[in-house]
Order: structure tokens, then sequence, then C-alpha cells
């Protein structure tokens, strides 16, 4: 009798569990339906079905640029790697803490007292973290010590890069970064080569010589002595390859110029990140200084500048809303973790990488972001550490159009399609001949299988919306760009 109860029992679970759908596994992946609206059925078909995609992650939100309301969210709550797209949240942080107008000091100072011709006392450049001067710049200061009548600097001539500490590569930069122009020094005390201000870098550049087998012609932009340079390479026939390898060594400033140029063949050119920044901005201002006549009978050498040392001259950088438009449209890795110092140092008294990302974390939330749900490592999105969802990107793009200063911000995004490098930026040569051409405003993000695009598109039928695409894991990061590409056309296709 027990026996029949138990079978029964068993029998009568066995049809209830019948009568039970299984559960299905939750996919990453959104699904189509047929409820879905034709831009959700269209997005989700290229991100479950793309072969860039494959084996991947792709966090995309979309927003109503007018309401904040989510329009589309594929995995938009997953925290993934921002690349440079964390340069948004940056930029957003130094006009809200910093503000618009605020410019970067360059401070000239002396010691001791100018008897006739001479500086009996030392002449100071003290750094306050200006990433944009350049040689010009330095060439003005010695203008105005010739001014004042000296000829000859009985001290020394001292750089003070104090304003910041003495850490110059943010935590998780690579070693290989190290002598490229995107992993250069962060030092208060710096200079550029040009007008893109790649700060603590020079441009080398390689011309054939005018035989087959003659050195290489090798010219420096600015010049300086601060750079050895170590040509290994030679000339060749104009039908031969062109193969220039331009490397500095590690820890010091010696660049290594191998490999082959042919005759009548085009230049080859790197910038290349100098190793202490601040010594190079003092060798400049010794280069102008020496222009103008003038001579130093000390030593050149970093310090720190005495409390009671009087002021010479000082130079002001143009105001952020302005550096805004190098960092975001070039897409500038220095300009970033200068930012995230100078915050550092203007909020917290410290001018250091761990002050600088408690400001930043602390604006993220003022700035309407979940802190809790963010990993944030640097300024620049070098970093392979830090993790934002593309709903937190998109949520920020979506706040900050009432802040006072987003006209600024706005204005700092590439433009789709624009070919002038400071308004298409890092997207001149993206959507061309799309609706979304001249009509994408949106921050480009790239590192070692990463790929990113964040910012504001306007439908063909007249509505803002507002987009992060954020893909992670990919075999070949360039090709996520195809993928942002199709995305932001399809948005102003609309």
């Amino acid at each position: 009798m027990k026996k029949s109860v138990k079978i029964n029992i068993s029998l009568l679970l066995v049809f209830m569990l019948a009568l039970v759908p299984f559960a299905q596994p939750e996919s990453p992946q959104v699904q189509a339906t047929e409820e879905g609206s034709e831009l959700e059925q269209q997005l989700n078909q290229m991100l479950n079905n793309d072969p860039i995609l494959q084996g991947g992650l792709a966090g995309v939100s979309i927003r109503n640029a007018d309401t904040g309301e989510l329009v589309y969210d594929h995995i938009g709550d997953i925290r993934l790697r921002p690349a440079s797209n964390m340069k948004l949240l940056t930029a957003a942080a130094a006009l809200e803490t910093l503000g618009e107008n605020y410019q970067f000091t360059t401070e000239l100072l002396h010691t001791g007292s100018i008897k006739g011709k001479t500086l009996q006392g030392d002449l100071i450049l003290k750094g306050k973290g200006d990433p944009t001067l350049l040689k010009k710049d330095f060439d003005s200061f010695a203008v105005k010590v010739k001014e004042a009548g000296i000829k000859v600097i009985h001290g020394s001539l001292i750089g003070d890069d104090t304003w910041y500490d003495d850490i110059r590569y943010s935590t998780d930069l690579s070693w290989s970064d190290e002598s490229w122009y995107y992993g250069g020094q962060v030092s208060a005390l710096t200079a550029s080569p040009n007008e893109d201000y790649d700060a603590g870098t020079v441009i080398v550049e390689v011309y054939p010589g005018e035989k087959a087998g003659q050195e290489p012609i090798v010219k420096m932009e600015p010049e300086t002595d601060y750079i050895k340079i170590v040509n290994k390479a030679k000339t060749v026939s104009k039908d031969e390859k062109k193969d220039i390898h331009i490397e500095r060594d590690h820890g010091t400033n010696t660049v290594t110029i191998e490999g082959e140029i042919p005759v009548e063949g085009s230049r080859s050119r790197e910038w290349i990140a100098v190793w202490e920044p601040t010594g190079y901005a003092l060798d400049l201002l010794k280069r102008s200084l020496a222009e103008q006549g003038i001579k130093i009978k000390g030593k050149t050498e970093a310090g720190t500048a005495p409390e009671d040392a009087k002021l010479f001259a000082e130079h002001k950088s143009m105001p952020i809303k302005d550096l805004l438009i190098p960092f975001m449209k070039l897409s500038n890795n220095g300009h970033a973790e200068t930012l995230i110092k100078e915050m550092g140092k203007a909020v917290k008294g410290e001018g250091s990488w761990e002050k600088g990302l408690e400001v930043l974390e602390e604006q993220a939330e003022a700035l309407g972001m979940n802190k809790e749900t963010l990993v944030l490592r640097d300024g620049s999105g070098i970093s392979h550490v830090n993790l934002i969802p593309a709903n937190e990107i998109s949520k920020l793009l979506f706040e900050v159009q009432d802040e006072e200063w987003f006209s600024s911000y706005l204005n700092s995004l590439p433009i789709a399609g624009n070919t002038d490098r400071m308004v298409g930026g890092t997207l001149r040569n993206r959507m061309k001949n799309t609706n979304a051409d001249g009509n994408v405003k949106a921050k480009t993000g790239s590192i070692s299988t990463v790929s990113s695009l964040s910012g504001y598109v306007k439908t063909a039928s007249g509505e803002e919306l507002i987009f992060s695409v954020i893909l992670n894991n990919l075999t070949d990061g360039g090709q996520g760009k195809v993928i942002e590409d199709k995305i932001a056309t399809l948005l102003a296709d609309q």
C-alpha cells in the first residue's frame, strides 16, 4: 500500500512539471521581438549577428536627449572599459571644478638682486601644469630678461615642477607606451612641440640623404640638446622600400633611428615622449636665453623656488574652454592627466592622481552618475582597469546639457566627416556622405581590444538622441569603428 502511494505521488509530480514551461537562461544579448520597434530590431540584429562582435561585449545605451528616457539598452548596466570615452567625464569634471575660463600659469622668478647687467642670483622657471608651452613662450621669457638689461645670470637656471607630485605615469600605463606621445610623462613644468600640444614630446623627422649609402638627415621640432640622436639608418636606392624605426631608449633621452629610407622618398616622423620633461622645458629656456645673448654662469637643474623669490614675468595659458579643442578633438591623453592633477591641486591641495581621481569621482556623482558602479583609474582612459557602463555615460551626457558650460563641452566633441582636424578631430574621416556626416558629435575611444563612441545625434525626423557604444573583448579593436558608425548612421537615418 505504501509503495502504491509513492508511485502515485511520483506520477503526479511528473504531470505537474510537464505543465510548467522550462525556464530559459537569460541571454546576455537583447532578443528581438515582434513588439519591438524597427530600430530595436535592427540594432538587435546587428549586435547579435555581426561577426565583428562574436565573442565580444557590446554595451549600447540610447536616450531621448530631451527627457533622458532610455530608448534602447543593450547590456547598458554592465561595466566595460571605456577607453578614451573616459575623457567625457574628465572634461565635464574640469569644467565644473576649474571653470571654463581657468588658465594655467607659468612663472619666471629670480633670487638675489639685479646689479647693472648682472643678475646676482638664480633665475627660476616655476611650472604650474601648463601643457601648452611652446618654444615661442620661452622666447618671450628670454626677451623679458633682456629688456631688464640682464646679460649675465651669475647663479643657476632652475626648473621648479613641485606644483604637482613627482609621479610621472598613471597607475596602469603600459611600459610599451612610455616612449610615444600618448604615454608622455606628466610634469607641472613641460613643453610641447607644436599647437597639437602633445606635452613632453618632441617631433623627430627623418629625411633621405642625397645619395644611396648616405646617412639620412634628422631634424627635431623644437631643436633641443635634451635629446641625443643615434642615427643607425641609411639611405637606399629609390626603388627600395622605406622601413624606418624611431624609438627612445628606456630611462634615457637617447633616440635611436634604424632602418632604410629610399632616395627621394617621403620623410618618416614620430612624436617621441621625453624622459623627465622638466629638463626639456629648462633646455628650451636656456636656448632662448642664449639666442638673446644672455649667459648663465651656474648650473641648469631642477629645484624649488624659495618663498621670497621675486616675480620676473608670468605666462598665462589659453582658458580651459579653448584647451578642450585639442584635448577632446584629438583625444590628448596628456591634457586629461594634467587636468586630473590640477583638479586635485585646486580642490584637495595636492596635485596627484590619487587626489585628482577623488575629485573626479565626486564630480561623477554630482553630475548624475552612479559612482558605486564606476572604476576610475586615470583621466584619459588609457588604463585597461577603468570600468564604466554605457548607461552611465549616456546619463552623464544627458545631465551636462543643463550646465552653463555645456556649449563649450559640446563644441569640443569631434564632428563626423568634417575634414578640419580641429573640428572633425578623430571623426574627420568617418561616416562621410551619410546622414551622420556633420551631424554626429561624439567622443571616440580606442585601446587594444576596445573601441567606443558616445555623443549626440539628430535623427532625420528631428529628434535629438544621446548614444553610448562601448565595445570590449574585440579581436581587432579597429573593426569596432565599423559597428559604431553603423549604429550612429542608423540613428541619424531614423
